[in-house]
């Protein structure tokens, strides 16, 4: 990677190391930022005593949970229940396989996921979940748009930022680095901006829909791949950004060191 500096001459090791260091640092950021988008475990709930909660009564919770018209009450409600799962493209609980006719020996459970559609996630959020007629919560309409574009900004950037790193390579050239560090840092602001933009959403959305005295909510394994990803996004960064300033910088004082 980068064998020569600018004038054809060969790299100094450390910049060589700082560049590999930085190549893996970033293919392990855009590998946990695919792997976080991908999956569903950015908020988890668990209930107590799930399968109780998917009786003939609270049946058609979850049902309605599966429907296309759940608002944001409603599948907020059956994830409380059951045991479920929330990720930046679907919602998921976990409910008894024999779903039409629970009964106390029933143990085989089952996860059904829906996914949230593109109008689902530029949707308004309401001042109270479910009531189109107390108004649109800004604040969480916002949030929930930006948590959903941010992580594509963030992968496209390093993308871009790796193709301009091929292209440097290919013409021998250190100096290039340099964008691709910026880049990398922007991806890395981006990914800080969706995480802060999630752990917000959640919080407020609890404050509207307040979760039950038997019900325990975290992060889950998803967010926290994000939340790893913007550090090594920023190292990447520091480590592109120094090596080429500071390879451009020897060889300019080389260069007046020879004409001298």
């Amino acid at each position: 990677l980068f064998p020569y500096s600018s004038k054809g001459t060969m790299m100094d090791n450390r910049f060589a190391t700082a560049l590999v260091i930085a190549c893996v640092l970033s293919l392990i950021s855009t590998i946990y930022m695919a792997a976080s988008i991908g999956t569903d475990f950015w908020y988890e709930y668990h209930t107590l005593s799930p399968a109780e909660n998917v009786s003939e009564a609270g049946r058609s919770i979850w049902e309605e949970f599966v429907s296309e018209e759940a608002d944001e009450k409603t599948y907020t409600d059956a994830l409380f229940r059951c045991n479920g799962t929330v990720g930046l493209w679907r919602r998921c609980i976990t409910v008894p396989k024999n779903s039409h006719w629970y009964s106390p020996p029933e143990t085989d459970m089952t996860t059904n996921c829906i996914s949230f559609s593109l109008s689902d996630q530029f949707m308004e959020k309401y001042i109270e979940p479910g009531n189109h007629n107390s108004g649109t919560d800004l604040n969480r309409t916002y949030l929930w748009r930006l948590q959903f574009l941010l992580p594509f900004v963030s992968l496209g950037l390093m993308c871009f930022g790796a193709l301009i790193g091929l292209c440097a390579c290919a013409c021998r050239s250190l100096y290039p680095a340099i964008a691709t560090g910026v880049l990398h840092f922007l991806a890395g602001l981006c990914t800080l901006g969706l995480v802060g933009c999630y752990v917000a959403g959640i919080e407020l959305l609890h404050k509207k829909l307040p979760l039950p005295d038997d019900v325990r909510g975290e992060f889950g394994w998803s967010f926290c791949l994000a939340c790893v990803s913007a550090p090594l996004q920023f190292m990447a960064a520091a480590l592109f950004i120094w090596a080429a300033r500071t390879n451009r910088k020897e060889f300019t004082l080389l260069k007046a060191y020879r004409v001298a």
